[in-house]
């Protein structure tokens, strides 16, 4: 695996969405030239929103075939479908229903009133990944995993000091009793996220600048989840200026303080 991390650094969350929908834009075309499709990894938050409703609004939007595209969850929050507080529904009034995707391509986890218990929820989305998965692996090739982190560096659903962030066997995890609302949740496991070949984690706001620190200078992933992060090619944080106020600057990209026109190349 790739050791490269990275943070690269924008000055106002709003720049910072505007970027990453860019540099979205640009790789995910890139992606389904050369593979025929993209497989991409969603996130909830207020910052993973900001990224798509971006994406949504960008004269660049049609320039993607929304059709080859696939989409997963990185968690899900186990709530009544349609409630406006679980991360499809937010994915969907930001951008899905304003592009046109194969049904077939999104892969949502089940919901609260869909008939079935969280851990059966948990196992058929498990096995959901396995039969999407590439010939080579368990999972499918996942391209971009979108990730938010938060102000105790938990990933996903995957909680500081919890059995689920030491989960190494299984690929979907039932959530009980999360410290957090809603105390029950459905989460990829970290086996799964370092699966893909880029993992693109968007951190905004001063309440995150110790976890994203303590993340980029090598904590525990015990006790920093985000610390765990590791993509088969790239591990990016790209964060706002709050953010990245306990970085150390070693660890901040030389492209600081990037603007909208800086390049978004990537090998």
């Amino acid at each position: 695996m790739s050791n490269e991390r990275r943070a690269i650094v924008y000055s106002t969350k709003p720049e910072l969405a505007k970027a990453v929908a860019k540099r979205f834009l640009t790789k995910v075309p890139q992606i389904i030239s050369e593979f025929d499709e993209a497989t991409v990894v969603l996130t909830g938050g207020t910052m993973g929103q900001a990224v798509l409703e971006a994406i949504n609004k960008s004269a660049k939007r049609d320039d993607v075939d929304w059709s080859r595209v696939n989409f997963w969850w990185g968690d899900e929050r186990w709530l009544p479908a349609g409630n406006q507080e679980r991360n499809d529904v937010q994915a969907h009034n930001a951008l899905l229903a304003h592009v046109p995707v194969n049904p077939s391509r999104v892969h949502q986890f089940a919901a609260s009133d869909a008939g079935v218990s969280l851990d059966e929820a948990a196992d058929a989305y498990s096995q959901e990944l396995a039969t999407h998965a590439a010939r080579s692996g368990k999972y499918p090739n996942f391209d971009i995993v979108f990730l938010g982190v938060g102000p105790d560096g938990h990933i996903a659903s995957l909680f500081p000091e919890r059995e689920g962030i030491r989960e190494i066997e299984r690929s979907v995890i039932a959530v009980q009793n999360a410290p957090k609302p809603p105390s029950e949740r459905l989460s990829l496991t970290l086996p799964v996220l370092n699966s893909s070949v880029r993992i693109w984690a968007v951190v905004a706001g001063s309440d995150k600048a110790s976890a994203l620190g303590l993340t980029l200078a090598g904590a525990s992933y015990n006790e920093v989840p985000a610390a765990g992060l590791e993509g088969r090619r790239k591990t990016l944080f790209f964060v706002d200026s709050d953010a990245a106020a306990q970085v150390p600057d070693a660890l901040i990209d030389p492209g600081e303080f990037w603007t909208s026109a800086d390049s978004t190349d990537e090998h």
